[in-house]
């Protein structure tokens, strides 16, 4: 992953979130450009300030490096719910995943 890349993805999990360049950098204690400089390419987040960026999206930082995944929470919860399934409805849930994927 390039620093593109990261710069991409942040500003799609912070979109996915809802909130504002601003307001993210006040959320996280920072001036109100902050969030700003590291989307224009102008800064990167140190590693303690990216794994509070992760705790303030919501995800995992192995989320965050997931980029097949465009909405990491939501595929989490639906992960932790299958946990539950028995087999039978794993298989049918299964069938249903791929008939919408024709």
């Amino acid at each position: 992953m390039t620093e593109d890349d990261i710069r991409s993805r942040l500003t799609q999990l912070r979109m996915k979130k809802g909130v504002s360049e601003y307001q993210m950098s006040l959320d996280l204690g920072h001036s109100k450009s902050y969030i700003q400089s590291i989307s224009s390419g102008r800064a990167l987040p140190s590693m303690s300030e990216f794994l509070v960026i992760c705790d303030y999206l919501g995800i995992t930082p192995q989320e965050f490096f997931a980029t097949e995944t465009a909405n990491p929470i939501l595929t989490r919860e639906i992960t932790e719910k299958l946990h539950s399934f028995t087999d039978e409805d794993l298989q049918l849930l299964l069938a249903v995943i791929n008939r919408m994927n024709r």
